[in-house]
């Protein structure tokens, strides 16, 4: 048995010296049967349970004729394509035989970077099986060889965990694997092998990190897309949940949701709460390592906290300010409340002194001046009301303002062909038919208020029209708006091109619920009424039965009008259902019969010794609801008026509606509504219904887009109407309606005091409470109505402001309109934005697919240069060039384009250092420069200088020493190399090509045999 291992070892090495010194013909010949013999003994060499040294130096001798093989194109090839090649060689790897794992490590590394994905699938298939058979995990021991003393293993352990890692395109999966390694022990050991001072550790340490760091950049762009691509919660929920559905993650996660159920309701503590448990998931999501946690860690994470405290600091700080701000924003509302009732004061006594100026005109025209010395002072009535007749004052002077003339007496008649005088009407009157029979026609009417005929625009395509409301210059006053507007500041050319090519003409269910519900009413058993009325008396009963209190006191909280204990629901509970007053009267002539009384009749006969109980409990109710009648007409009033001066006063909002009359007046040419002066506030709304020509956007979407590339300004007019969303839920008309009612009661409780009867119970406070409610009562009336005046004074300003007819639209539709067209104004920024997050992420995704698309073909196409080194056939040296590459790490260079890394990383591993092996991928060098480092039966001998591929680098000062040892190395094996082919040819002699084919029988006999 010895001796035959011994002959085994003598032809194996026989082999090796044949396969590293024949031409490729030879390795070809040998290589059709030659391969799987050698696969055979090494299988038979690995599965043997007896593992004596003479065996496992075989099985090193096999690796070394494999790699001898693989040193061709066609063996290569041919190992590659061998089912079971992969898997012996996974198999082979052998943490106690440090120097044939060495070599077996280095050619998977190089099988990866050469290969398809398929044949990175294959070698993790044979390590996982490599692994059960061991029944460990399949990166154990590839892990287990960093620990070993040997550097070069070291070296080439890490060179097949970046081929592994880098290799894959999915990002995923090289998360997985990376991560995989670690777990298996490489978290651990890679700080004790960055304490190893050689240079080659150092370079593959590098691609390692540089690698995963680029891939954690990746995650977490990636991790962005997500948070743009799904924003909706039920959306994230589903993606989530059918990722762990029916997994064992599955409980974990029911548990997470748990346990968020249990976080306490509180508005500002349940934010910071989910604030920390982000931040604890992307820390442990997103690790700063690339790293995967530690699974087996069970105890509490040690997590830091100092954000969160200055988080909880910030948020005390901020609930102070805003407290703050709410008692400023208070003392502002207070503030601007007083200063519109001293307006309203103000424009009051304005009245009231030009009345008296005018009766003091009255007076001096009918009197003539008075002599000097005579006393001036007003007298204090009137003089209509002195008894003497006052002489009708003068007819007015024409105005200017073009409004209608007083009615008698009328004007005369116009001469023919003169018109009326400007200012005298609305509109003068036309030019008499005579003059339109002349041959040239007369100019056109003078435009009023200074008025410029506007800009006759004259596209060159036919335009999809803005059908806005047109308002013509009589309609407008000499301080409307439209009489100041210059939109002609925001003409361009680009901007009218970009408006006819988005806007040019192309040819081109509601459902409603009703929802019944059944009221069921039980009825409850009474007694035997002798006077009330069923329904009364039920009515009673169960108010009775709803408050529990005995009629005395009741009747004590009425008289002592009692607001503590008095309730509203109480009072309009009783208004509602107490007996009219002739039926209480009755009632009282039961007093004697008290006891033999059911419960409501009892509650009536007590509430019957109250005089007046119906007007007394309405004065009480209204007394009851006057706060909250104030507190509910003073806001509304505040939120038109102060909507009313925002519109007014907002520049931006000005230069909005400058902007689209510029733009209606383009789109709107060569129609009746071109040349337009200004529109009606409530066509704004209709932009949204202006489609372009190919229905993707609208009118609106492009005015936002307009105002946000060139006129960012204008967007400031949503802010600038902060308060008219409030004001457009304002109904002017019921606001009026209660403040008169509210006077109605004042004025009715007013009269019932004065003929109410004097108490007869010391108890009885109504006149005495009710008194002094009625005066503050009506000074807070006449603040309000004084407030309410001045508002209808503010819109109707701003109606006359903007051309508007207070007849025809009311200030809750002018509002309305306005708040919808601020709402759907701010929907469309967010439209676009979104338009443009989404082209964005389209174009980038388009840009990574080509990008993808284009390095796959890139690495297919350098995967292919790489092996097609041809030199007439003689195809050598393609392994010892893959492994150069790996020893230098040119080989992850430029495996993918990466975001670019700090300045250190790139100078240690840049991509512009000479690499002449992939000079041919770079297509920067010639076949010839790479094959000057092959091996073949014309180059090898210990005089020649083999320059090899990883001799070129151009790396830092540090890396110097260790391309010279590998200079050295390389030298020292050719050498051998060439040593052990001339003891060969001196035992065989010279090989020639007509004896290598029976060489090869030979050799495959001895195989055979052993």
């Amino acid at each position: 048995m010895g001796s035959a291992e011994e002959r085994l070892v003598t032809c194996l090495e026989s082999l090796r010296v044949s396969l590293t010194s024949n031409p490729v013909s030879w390795v070809e010949s040998f290589g059709r049967e030659g391969l799987g013999l050698l696969l055979d003994i090494l299988e038979k060499l690995i599965s043997g349970k007896i593992q004596e040294k003479i065996v496992k130096k075989n099985q090193h001798k096999v690796i070394q004729c494999l790699k001898a093989l693989m040193n061709t194109q066609y063996g290569l090839e041919r190992i590659m394509s061998e089912e079971r090649s992969l898997s012996l060689l996974a198999r082979a790897i052998d943490p106690e035989q440090p120097s044939m794992m060495t070599d077996v490590v280095k050619l998977l590394s190089a099988v990866c970077i050469v290969g398809e994905e398929s044949i990175l699938e294959e070698v993790l298939e044979a390590l996982t099986s490599a692994g059960e058979e061991r029944k460990m995990d399949r990166f154990s021991s590839v892990v287990e060889g960093l620990r070993n003393n040997s550097v070069q293993l070291q070296v080439a352990c890490m060179q097949l965990i970046n081929a592994l890692v880098t290799s894959p395109d999915d990002l995923d999966f090289r998360l997985h694997i990376r991560n995989e390694f670690l777990r298996c022990g490489l978290k651990e050991i890679l700080p004790n092998l960055k304490c190893i001072r050689n240079d080659g550790l150092d370079i593959q340490l590098k691609v390692f990190d540089e690698h995963k760091e680029e891939d954690l950049i990746e995650f977490s762009h990636r991790l962005e897309d997500i948070r743009t691509e799904l924003d909706e919660p039920c959306d994230l929920y589903n993606v989530v949940w059918n990722t762990v559905k029916e997994t064992r993650a599955e409980g974990h996660f029911i548990s997470i949701l748990q346990h968020l159920l249990l976080i306490r309701n509180d508005y500002f503590i349940r934010q910071q709460y989910f604030k920390l448990i982000d931040e604890c998931v992307s820390q442990i999501v997103l690790h700063r390592d690339g790293m995967d946690p530690d699974f087996s860690y069970r105890k509490r994470l040690d997590l830091d906290l100092s954000q969160f405290v200055d988080i909880c600091i910030d948020q005390a700080k901020l609930e102070e300010y805003e407290e703050k701000a709410s008692e400023l924003h208070k003392k502002f509302e207070k503030e601007f409340t007083d200063h519109q009732e001293t307006q309203a004061q103000l424009q009051k006594k304005e009245a009231e002194i030009n009345e008296l100026q005018a009766e003091l005109q009255a007076f001096k025209s009918q009197f003539g001046a008075l002599p000097p010395g005579t006393n001036t002072s007003l007298p204090p009535s009137k003089e209509d009301g002195a008894g003497h007749p006052a002489l009708p004052p003068p007819p007015p002077l024409p105005s200017c303002g073009g409004g209608p003339p007083p009615p008698p007496p009328p004007p005369p008649p116009p001469l023919p062909g003169i018109p009326l005088p400007f200012g005298g009407g609305p509109v003068p009157p036309p030019p008499p038919l005579g003059f339109l029979s002349g041959r040239n026609s007369p100019p056109p009417p003078t435009l009023p208020f200074g008025l410029k005929p506007k800009k006759e625009f004259k596209p060159e395509t036919s335009m999809r029209r803005f059908n806005w409301l047109k308002i013509r210059p009589h309609e407008m006053t000499e301080d409307c708006f439209w009489v100041k507007a210059s939109e002609n500041m925001y003409e361009s050319v680009d901007l009218l091109c970009k408006l006819e090519n988005t806007f040019c003409c192309q040819p081109k269910e509601k459902r409603e619920e009703e929802d019944f519900e059944e009221k069921k009413f039980l009825k409850k058993k009474i007694k035997e009424l002798k006077f009330l009325d069923s329904k009364i008396a039920q009515n009673l009963s169960i108010f009775l039965s709803s408050f529990r209190v005995p009629y005395e006191e009741i009747k004590m909280m009425i008289l002592e009008v009692d607001e503590t204990q008095l309730a509203e629901s109480m009072i309009q509970n009783l208004i509602k259902h107490l007996p009219d007053q002739e039926q209480l009267n009755s009632l009282s002539q039961f007093k004697s019969d008290y006891n033999n009384l059911c419960e409501p009749e009892q509650f009536a006969v007590v509430m019957s010794t109250v005089k007046r109980l119906r007007p007394r409990l309405s004065a009480i109710l209204f007394k009851l609801q006057f706060e909250e009648q104030v507190n509910n007409i003073k806001p509304d009033i505040m939120a038109v008026s102060t909507a009313c001066e925002e519109i007014r006063k907002s520049r931006s909002f000005s230069k909005l509606l400058e902007l689209v009359l510029l733009m209606g007046n383009y789109m709107n040419a060569g129609s009746r509504n071109a040349q337009t002066f200004g529109f009606n506030l409530s066509s704004l709304c209709k932009l949204k219904d202006t489609k372009s020509a190919d229905q993707k956007t609208t009118l609106l979407h492009f005015l936002v887009e307009v105002c946000e590339e060139k006129h960012p300004d204008i967007l400031n007019f949503v802010d600038d109407l902060e308060h008219l969303d409030k004001a457009s839920k304002v109904s002017v008309e019921t606001l009026e309606k209660n403040l008169k009612q509210m006077g109605r009661q004042l004025q009715q409780l007013e009269r019932d005091l004065t003929i109410f009867p004097p108490p007869e119970d010391l108890h009885d406070k109504f006149v005495t409470k009710m008194s002094s409610f009625v005066i503050s009562a009506k000074e807070q009336h006449e603040k309000l109505s004084k407030l309410h005046e001045n508002m209808e004074k503010l819109y109707q300003s701003i109606m006359g402001y903007f051309a508007i007819d207070v007849r025809k639209v009311s200030v809750e539709d002018f509002l309305s309109d306005l708040s919808n067209f601020r709402t759907i104004f701010m929907q469309a920024i967010k439209d676009n934005f979104k338009k443009r997050e989404a082209e964005e992420k389209e174009k980038r995704a388009r840009i990574a697919k080509e990008l993808a698309e284009k390095e796959r073909l890139e690495r297919q196409q350098k995967k292919k240069r790489l092996l097609e080194m041809k030199t007439e056939g003689d195809e050598t040296g393609v392994m010892d060039s893959l492994l150069e590459a790996l020893q230098s790490g040119a080989a992850f260079r430029d495996r993918r384009k990466r975001t670019p890394k700090p300045k250190d990383i790139r100078q240690s591993l840049s991509p512009m250092s000479q690499r002449p092996v992939l000079k041919v991928c770079n297509h920067e060098n010639q076949k010839l420069q790479l094959m000057e480092g092959s091996r073949s039966h014309h180059n090898i001998n210990c005089n020649s200088t083999r320059t090899p591929v990883a001799k070129e680098l151009n790396y830092n000062l540090d890396t110097h020493t260790s391309t010279g040892r590998i200079k050295a190395a390389e030298k020292k094996e050719a050498c051998n190399a060439e040593s052990n082919r001339k003891k060969e040819m001196e035992l065989t002699g010279p090989v020639s090509k007509n004896e290598s084919i029976p060489e090869v029988e030979a050799l495959l006999a001895r195989l055979r045999a052993l």
